[in-house]
């Protein structure tokens, strides 16, 4: 019964957990002084947050290569001599744990009328914290006005990740990009908001 009980105290933050796993949390932001009607062209850092000392990883070729599509996209050139934005990418995972606290007894502590506190339940019989363990990815974008070498968008994608290795193809990417690019609120040599970000 008290396991029963238990299990059903905890489906709330499973399901939850399982609901991010579904999709990453996009959060943006921008410098709302910023000059966004100046901006025609890009290229990417370097070194990229995602790279290893001395050499570029496969993330990096994938996410340069989703991220330029998104620019392309909405009129910019990618131009590595002269560019008005600078890329960035930071990507890093994490273990993340869920404590959750024991449910309330609707019965009260005297269930059993006949105890009338005349003593305690055995030791154990109380519930006690479950504790989920997951892991959280989280995608960083940063757009970086390149003159001025300051930050003037970005955006950021958490979700639950279940395999790694699956995580980080560009099957899984693509939509990803996709997501956090949805929110980008300008297009090339346009001061004027396309969209608003959330």
């Amino acid at each position: 019964m008290r396991s029963w009980i238990r299990r059903l105290w905890v489906l709330p933050l499973v399901l939850l957990v399982a609901a991010c796993a579904s999709g990453p949390q996009i959060n943006t932001d921008y410098d709302q002084k910023a000059d966004f009607a100046s901006f025609r062209t890009f290229a990417f850092m370097d070194p990229l947050g995602t790279d290893r000392a001395g050499y570029t990883t496969l993330l990096t070729e994938r996410l340069k290569t989703l991220t330029r599509l998104q620019m392309e996209q909405r009129g910019y050139s990618f131009d590595p001599q002269s560019p008005d934005l600078l890329i960035n990418f930071l990507a890093q995972s994490r273990q993340q744990t869920e404590y959750v606290p024991p449910p309330p007894m609707p019965w009260g502590p005297n269930y059993y009328g006949y105890r009338m506190g005349w003593y305690d339940p055995w030791v154990g019989y109380g519930f006690g914290p479950d504790i989920i363990q997951y892991t959280q990815g989280v995608l960083s974008i940063d757009l970086i006005d390149a003159r001025k070498k300051q930050l003037v968008w970005e955006g950021v994608a958490t979700s639950v990740i279940d395999n790694l290795e699956q995580a980080t193809s560009e099957q899984a990417l693509a939509p990803v990009v996709a997501d956090i690019f949805a929110r980008y609120p300008f297009l090339a040599g346009s001061g004027v908001v396309n969209k608003t970000p959330q």
